[in-house]
């Protein structure tokens, strides 16, 4: 049956069973969205800018597994995409972004609404497409979900011309593909996994230290296996958490730069590392020279150029997280007996007196809202249940350290770019996914006006987010490290004239509350939850002051953390920021 550029795209979503586009119309991509208003089965989602359907898309692929869908048109279009795209790059989740372009015989021609899609996104993408013949459409699009969804996640970009999507031909969906320059490994080395249990098991002082590919690779219930198996510490990465779950005695928390400081004198410590789905980041790392000096380092990854890129490794595995830790379960039941007696309960000791520390204690306050309170009562009142999406900022490290996840894809944020304004559209794809579901937007007053438009949007659709703005009239992060390391100079971190949020919810047909009392944040977010049915916007309006502790600065060592300045004396002089 033939069929025209526009049907094919739109049958092969179908056969792909993609239940949401996420989009945003123009002259390029007409065709295409005509198509789209003559089915039913894919439901279409507009977004008020190109970004947040990127991030909508984003945050739906993290919380489902499945690949996000975008649709946009050429120029602007595209390049309103990129932060989104490049978001969704380092995160490595799978989305499939659908571009129009200018008619074939224009391109080159700087047509109105022209760019060089594939040029712009080729540093930000997996891989891309520019389709110049109806003929090879439908096999593209295969092409782009498979790429997109194995190996390593990402996203990838199908740019297809106006007169692509008006042309005929035959439509034939292959149900598989194979591509001679791309095959990824899926299981691991069966060699190299026995080295790696051996040395485990040789181990006195391990850790397990999991990253968002444990979460992307849906290896959460063997990474739990492993860990009770063995008994040792696991600590998970900002994208990581939840694989593991928080609650569990042999979780130390969150490593790297606002990390617990158990986890991270855990890593420096530590002379057998474990290292899964994690890529050795700088925020993570910290001073590359000072990184975990006495440690031998096993590191199970699905991409290889990953391995050894930052840290040299002793035992590398290239292969997918969850067969990989399966096969390592297996062998370790079978070689138990040659774990190291008493050596772990020593290293247990020693942790257990870092936890002493209680790194994450703060000064509560009868007078003003601490960001922190208002984060453990969310917690409280959705159970440790909700879906929780954040911007990036100070707010972002609060609900990461108190917002205790005990399940994997319940949190989701921009780890690797930091994407400010990705919060809200973020909680749009997570709320579409899963309708009956709490999901929470935690955001800033400076992050929730990079995309704010999007309340529009969850206007349309009847999203009933509850969006907690932890408002301390400053770009938090950026203010406290003015106040470290510039001697408090502010420079362009304060927000004047901020807007009235409750009335501006309100305007968008929402439900706008504004909190200022500490007295006042349980019966606030019990009765925003009650609510579920409207979007609320909660305006919590926090202590000014307050910074995120612990705290690793530039160029330090997992062991020269700053800690939050002790009011009793409890806390060695050196380990403080004052």
């Amino acid at each position: 049956m033939k069929l025209t550029g526009a049907q094919i795209v739109l049958a092969c979503l179908k056969d792909e069973g993609v239940e949401f586009l996420f989009g945003y119309p123009g002259g390029a991509a007409l065709h295409i969205y005509d198509a789209v208003y003559q089915q039913d089965q894919v439901r279409h989602i507009l977004v008020r800018h190109e970004q947040g359907a990127t991030h909508a898309a984003d945050g739906f692929a993290r919380v489902t597994g499945k690949p996000g869908v975008v649709l946009v048109t050429s120029g602007p279009g595209v390049t309103n995409t990129v932060t989104g795209i490049a978001t969704a790059y380092m995160d490595s989740i799978p989305m499939v972004v659908l571009t129009a372009q200018v008619p074939t015989h224009l391109i080159g021609d700087d047509a109105f609404q022209e760019v060089d899609t594939v040029g712009i996104t080729r540093p930000c993408v997996k891989h891309n497409f520019l389709v110049k013949d109806v003929n090879d459409l439908a096999m593209t699009i295969k092409k782009a979900f498979y790429i997109a969804t194995t190996g390593r996640p990402g996203p990838v970009v199908v740019d297809i011309p106006k007169d692509v999507t008006a042309a005929q031909a035959e439509y034939v969906y292959p149900k598989s593909i194979e591509m001679r320059s791309y095959a990824p490994v899926q299981k691991g080395h069966t060699k190299q996994i026995s080295r790696a249990v051996d040395l485990l098991l040789q181990a006195e002082r391990p850790v397990i230290y999991t990253g968002g590919g444990v979460v992307q690779g849906s290896a959460a219930l063997e990474l739990c296996e492993l860990v009770r198996e063995l008994q040792y510490p696991c600590t998970n990465t900002l994208m990581g958490l939840g694989a593991f779950p928080a609650s569990d005695p042999l979780f130390i928390g969150m490593l790297g730069m606002h990390g617990t400081y158990e986890a991270n004198m855990v890593m420096y410590e530590c002379d057998v590392m474990l290292a899964v789905g994690a890529r050795f980041d700088d925020r993570v790392t910290g001073d590359l020279k000072l990184f975990s000096p006495r440690s031998r380092i096993i590191h199970v990854d699905v991409d290889p150029s990953s391995i050894g890129k930052n840290v040299a490794v002793e035992v590398p595995i290239v292969g997918e997280a969850a067969p990989v830790l399966r096969e390592m379960v297996a062998l370790v039941r079978q070689r138990k007996d040659k774990l190291v007696s008493g050596a772990i309960d020593a290293w247990w000791n020693t942790i257990n007196a870092w936890r002493g520390i209680d790194c994450l204690d703060y000064d509560a306050s009868d007078e003003l809202i601490k960001p922190q309170y208002v984060v453990q009562k969310l917690f409280e009142i959705t159970k440790g249940e909700a879906f929780v999406a954040s911007d990036v900022g100070q707010h972002q490290m609060w609900a990461a350290q108190y917002y205790g996840f005990d399940q994997p894809r319940r949190w989701v944020n921009s780890g690797g770019l930091g994407t400010m304004g990705f919060g809200l559209p973020a909680a749009m794809g997570i709320q579409l996914a899963y309708p009956d579901m709490p999901v929470a937007c935690i955001t800033g007053e400076a992050s929730i006006m990079m995309c704010i438009q999007e309340l529009s949007t969850c206007k349309q659709y009847d999203l009933p987010i509850k969006v907690i703005a932890l408002n301390n009239r400053y770009m938090g992060m950026v203010r406290q490290w003015q106040e470290f390391f510039y001697e408090s100079r502010y420079s362009h971190s304060y927000m004047d004239a901020l807007p009235d949020f409750v009335r501006l919810a309100e305007s968008f047909g929402h439900v706008g509350m504004r909190i200022d009392k500490p007295g006042d944040v349980e019966g606030a977010l019990k009765e925003a939850f009650d609510s579920d049915d409207r979007l609320v916007f909660m305006d919590f309006i926090t202590d000014q002051t307050e910074n995120v502790y612990p705290m690793i600065a530039a160029g330090a060592g997992h062991n020269e953390m700053h800690l939050k300045p002790s009011r009793h004396g409890e806390i060695h002089e050196e380990r403080e920021l004052a």
